[in-house]
């Protein structure tokens, strides 16, 4: 009975993941591991064992495999509490003192150090030092991607050797390429893998098999990276408030039913736990997502009626199955109307006397009411009646004043409402490629101290992001857009807070968490910016290697070419820059049929420079 519910539950995960394309040969293999009986007790070791390993590499991006094992060795020996560990005890304490050991460990080793530019970090305090270290993680180092979707007969190789595990060398270049993705992700992935790899190793047409099941796979990995690295960054930038708003507004929306004692408390739990896990502790992030597991999956039934298939599974698995789980129903909350919060005569004094759980409670309310919305909007709602007390209970009839709250509740959803439809619209009007041209030329305006390769990579996430959801229905549309929007905006701030781009952009960033997206909006020419001296010669590259280029390479700097020629005329408009990409589009396909391409990009290339200097008043 219990293999039974087990196939269901993993089919159920698999398919919460996007893998609805898995097959039942990636079942029966994830089932080897859940039908062993050391299974559950080895992961929730793991802590001690395989997560000191990706803590490792996720620090130290430049170890090789072999360097990560021997560094993880060492780091083990030194750490009295997982030396001394008894398979009856808790692996918490050894959890909580690698990560000190782990520093010092680095600084100690001046090879190490100084391979990795560390050595300002040693020079610091423990506190500063921690956070020195995790200033030097970068996700954008560009490792190779062979263990997402690799070359067939190597990994079967591989894994028929069994020299090192096919599961160990995918954590290591999992870890290594998404240095702030969360431990148990990892450890749950890696199991995906290795079970699929398994599989697809005893089909008849490995590529074809690989390509169907690792691409799910490879998919979640970057999207819940992205998600990972964007709440950490609202841990570290905003207060404590803001990080456990967000979570208070995922739980509501996720359990509905669930009290706001249970989820309040549950909210601050999330906020503790990611801090741990941004922070780059992998063995306590994943002993606290299996602390957190056992007690969600025990109060299942007042929490939600969507988990019980994920609690029937083992960790990893049961972790990352409970957070993709759907929405419980919406409850019926007909005789609990909000207006209690907008009508009743004793919402200053509560708002007084309790002002974070009043608000908190406000907040808990409103999700559960409007699962529809993204967390943004639900902020942004929840920032407006914050200051509307702010202000109103102030007054000598304060009812009177806030009575009016409910209008303007809506008025911000409407408005966010409002945005994004307008840029649906504009994206069915001009299509993909021109939207994106026009998103260059708006971000080009309020960000023009981006290089134009970074302006063309962003704006090119937002272009994709339209495409892929102003096609839904206004309601899925509306969430899509925004959720997108946070993500790619926190990128974008994350890239002002290494390197500030200008005054506006830091604004937008730091102000409001709630308010970002309509702050970027609404941001507009950046009148402090001054174009460095820019030849035309140097604007254009034409040259005989654009003949080999792909589409989309060519597409590429053609918006570069824009991107550079906005910089130079910040307030001229669109229109003015088009006749000379045109031409560029023309002369590439003309120069490209020539028998002499590179004589005609030298002659024809000289009346395209002309047009640059005519509008750049040369």
């Amino acid at each position: 009975m219990m293999k039974t519910v087990r196939s269901i539950s993993l089919l159920v995960f698999f398919s919460y993941i996007n893998c609805q394309t898995l097959q039942r040969s990636l079942l029966d293999a994830a089932m080897q591991h859940t039908n062993n009986q050391d299974y559950l007790e080895k992961n929730l070791r793991d802590c001690s064992v395989t997560a000191p390993s990706i803590m490792v590499t996720q620090f130290l991006q430049k170890l090789t495999y072999e360097e990560v094992q021997t560094s993880v060795k060492e780091l083990l020996d030194l750490a009295e509490k997982c030396k001394s560990l008894q398979p009856h005890e808790s692996p918490s304490e050894c959890c909580h003192q690698l990560m000190t050991t782990f520093l010092e460990h680095i600084c100690n080793n001046q090879g190490i150090a100084d391979k990795h530019v560390f050595s300002d970090c040693c020079n610091t305090n423990n506190t500063a030092r921690h956070k020195c270290f995790l200033l030097h993680k970068r996700d954008d180092a560009g490792y190779s991607d062979i263990f997402q979707i690799p070359n067939s007969e190597q990994i079967c190789e591989m894994d028929k050797e069994n020299q090192v595990s096919v599961k160990e060398r995918y954590m290591y270049e999992t870890s290594r390429k998404h240095p702030f993705l969360y431990g148990p992700t990892i450890l749950t992935m890696s199991a995906c893998y290795e079970t699929a790899v398994q599989s697809c190793c005893q089909e008849g047409n490995k590529t074809e098999c690989f390509q169907r099941k690792l691409e799910p796979i490879r998919k979640y990995i970057r999207e819940i990276s992205l998600r990972h690295h964007h709440l950490c960054e609202i841990g570290i930038k905003f207060n404590h408030k803001v990080a456990k708003a967000v979570e208070l507004v995922l739980l509501t929306k996720k359990q509905p039913k669930a009290n706001f004692s249970e989820i309040a408390k549950l909210a601050t739990v999330i906020k503790n736990l990611h801090q741990t896990c941004c922070e780059g502790n992998a063995a306590a992030c994943v002993f606290g997502r299996s602390q957190l597991m056992n007690y969600i999956c025990s109060q299942q039934a007042i929490l939600s009626s969507k988990f019980t298939p994920c609690c029937e599974l083992p960790e990893p698995f049961r972790g990352e199955c409970v957070i993709t789980s759907e929405n419980d129903d919406k409850p019926d909350l007909s005789s609990l109307p909000l207006s209690r919060f907008t009508e009743d005569q004793f919402v200053c004094k509560q708002f007084t006397d309790e002002q974070d759980d009043f608000l908190q409670e406000f907040l808990y309310e409103y999700s559960r009411r409007h699962p529809e919305l993204a967390v943004p909007v639900i902020l942004r709602v929840d920032t407006v009646y914050q200051n509307l007390l702010g202000k109103c209970c102030k007054l000598e009839n304060p009812l009177e004043c806030y009575s009016h709250g409910e209008e303007m509740f809506q008025r911000v959803v409407c408005e966010s409402h409002e945005r994004v439809k307008n840029q649906c619209d504009l994206h069915g009007k001009l299509g993909d490629s021109n939207f994106h041209d026009r998103l260059i030329v708006l971000y080009t305006k309020k960000a023009p101290q981006l290089s134009a390769q970074e302006l063309v990579v962003f704006t090119k996430n937002m272009a994709a992001a339209a495409t892929k959801c102003c096609p839904l229905n206004d309601e899925q549309q509306f969430v899509c857009l925004e959720d997108s929007a946070k993500l790619i905006l926190g990128a974008l701030c994350r890239r002002h807070e290494a390197e500030p781009i200008n005054a506006g952009v830091g604004d937008c960033c730091d102000d409001s968490y709630a308010f970002r997206k309509p702050c970027f909006d609404d941001l507009q020419v950046d009148g402090t910016y001054i174009s460095p001296p820019l030849s035309c010669d140097q604007v254009f590259n034409l040259k005989e290697d654009l003949c080999k280029a792909q589409e989309e390479e060519l597409q590429t700097e053609k918006q570069k070419l824009l991107s550079n020629l906005v910089k130079q005329k910040l307030r001229a408009a669109e229109m003015q820059f088009q006749p000379i990409l045109v031409d560029f589009a023309h002369l590439v396909e003309m120069c490209c049929q020539a028998e002499k391409s590179e004589m005609c990009f030298q002659e024809e290339g000289s009346k395209l420079i002309e047009k640059c200097w005519s509008l750049l008043g040369g």
